[in-house]
């Protein structure tokens, strides 16, 4: 079930508008994040969770989607997340989270997939802006957006050819293309 699972754990960046996680059920993906390991236990993330249809477009508005469609200017108003939850570090607890930021984010991921959701990891966020919209503390540092809501497209894994042949790409049917590199090409050392 858990290589399905990240078989499956793709970043959507189209939406259904229904169902989308309630408040219970985004909750219940920071409890996985909690408990997800963290550098030195300082367990410095903090989060925020949007689902007000009124917010949800101010978050909308600050961040920007797929680099490599660039003729893609990011999903339509039916297509967009239903929820986000804003991954916030604390310098004051570490100043390097990156590893509990990627263990959180992949803790939420898998959950998402778990409860039947789908989510996008967005990096490309104008943080001075979304602070703003949102008053979120000065002594937070905005490390990630996590997109959430039921999948709306379909997402295929594909074999990169090549090293440098990773950029994704869809289809004329919309159909969704993720090259990965080839285990063979990951492998650097055996001993």
């Amino acid at each position: 079930m858990f290589i399905e699972w990240m078989k499956e754990t793709r970043s959507y960046r189209r939406f259904e508008q229904d169902p989308a996680p309630s408040m219970d059920q985004l909750e219940s993906l920071i409890d996985l994040a909690r408990l997800a390991p963290s550098a030195s236990n300082r367990q410095p993330l903090k989060y925020i969770l949007v689902r007000d249809p009124e917010v949800l477009p101010q978050v909308f508005s600050h961040l920007s989607w797929a680099g490599y469609l660039k003729d893609w200017p990011g999903p339509d108003p039916d297509e967009r997340p239903t929820a986000y939850i804003i991954i916030l570090s604390d310098p004051a607890k570490s100043k390097g989270p990156g590893i509990d930021i990627g263990l959180a984010a992949q803790s939420i991921l898998l959950g998402a997939r778990e409860l039947g959701f789908g989510a996008c990891l967005l990096g490309s966020i104008d943080r001075p802006r979304l602070r703003e919209a949102l008053a979120i503390a000065e002594h937070l540092e905005i490390q990630l957006v996590v997109a959430l809501g039921a999948p709306g497209e379909e997402i295929r894994l594909t074999t990169a050819k090549s090293d440098d042949d990773i950029r994704y790409w869809r289809d004329d049917r919309g159909v969704h293309y993720v090259p990965k590199r080839s285990r063979k090409d990951l492998i650097e050392k055996v001993f």
